[in-house]
């Protein structure tokens, strides 16, 4: 079975990878040189030149060049494994067994943008690695592949990635062997039970300390790398947090953005809207006194 791989992120490197690792043959790829919103953005070239394996970059996949180039590999299926871009017709088209892609969420629910970032964002304790045949929509088509994950209160973005990378190469290994034998499902999604989230921008990512510590503490967990990490001004500089703590035994009578404390290791304790934060990691590192305001 040819595969032709479109991707431009970390996902996309260690799944291509694998493919390699299990014998898949992947006659062609296309990446990305650099991306302007992909915070774990990778060009693949570099990989496709250690293995030999024929690579074009292309900023619009729908290119007449492009086409060409993808229809050039003969390609039985098509894999579109992180490339945050809806694909049209002229690309479904191209492969007899269609397009696969990737949604690391629990398809019907939870389709859209950044999904494993929300859901730390919005305190799930479950999400899902969903492989699905590519349509018109946005992660709309049939499935064909998913496994349940456990958000554990101690995952950020950081474990949560690796966790659905690891479940991810499982399903690859399973379903390959099934497409090239044309015995793979195709579960049709059930619309009514379905919600899009939406893209995040910066102003997702500010801290406000009126904000419950915990909600606080979700969003440091949701955007810490490799994400572009939770923030706030701090005499007109911005301060990245990148690890936290919810610490509950706090006052009720204080003011949330004051520095109440310090931990043992002489990281600050902020009052917030309910219980408090410690910071354990922040960029760059700072040591407010007991008594000031963030």
């Amino acid at each position: 079975m040819r595969i032709v791989f479109i991707g431009a992120v970390e996902f996309s490197l260690r799944t291509l990878q694998h493919l390699g690792a299990i014998g898949a043959s992947v006659v062609g790829v296309c990446t990305l040189r650099q991306s302007a919103f992909n915070a774990d953005h990778v060009d693949l070239s570099g990989h496709c030149a250690e293995h030999g394996i024929p690579c074009i970059h292309t900023e619009d996949i729908h290119a007449p060049a492009a086409l060409e180039w993808i229809a050039g590999c003969q390609p039985d299926v098509i894999f579109c494994f992180g490339w945050s871009r809806l694909l049209r017709k002229p690309v479904l088209e191209l492969a007899p067994l269609g397009v696969v892609g990737f949604h690391p969420a629990a398809l019907p629910r939870n389709r859209g943008r950044h999904p494993i970032i929300w859901a730390l964002v919005l305190g799930l304790s479950e999400t899902a690695s969903t492989f699905f045949f590519m349509d018109e929509g946005a992660d709309s088509g049939d499935i064909l592949s998913q496994r349940s994950i456990v958000i554990d209160p101690q995952d950020d973005a950081r474990s949560l990635y690796d966790k659905v990378v690891a479940t991810a190469l499982q399903q690859i290994g399973e379903f390959v062997p099934q497409l090239a034998a044309h015995a793979n499902p195709r579960i049709p999604q059930d619309v009514a039970r379905s919600n899009s989230w939406r893209k995040r921008g910066r102003a997702d990512g500010l801290i406000d300390w009126r904000m419950s510590a915990s909600s606080i503490h979700n969003l440091v967990r949701g955007l810490t790398h490799p994400y572009v990490g939770a923030e706030f001004q701090l005499a007109g500089q911005t301060c990245k947090v990148w690890k936290s703590r919810v610490v509950a035994a706090v006052p009720a009578n204080i003011e949330p953005g004051k520095v109440i404390g310090h931990d043992e290791a002489r990281k600050p304790i902020i009052k917030c809207g309910e219980e408090a934060l410690c910071l354990v990691e922040t960029e760059p590192e700072f040591a407010p006194v007991c008594g000031a305001y963030l």
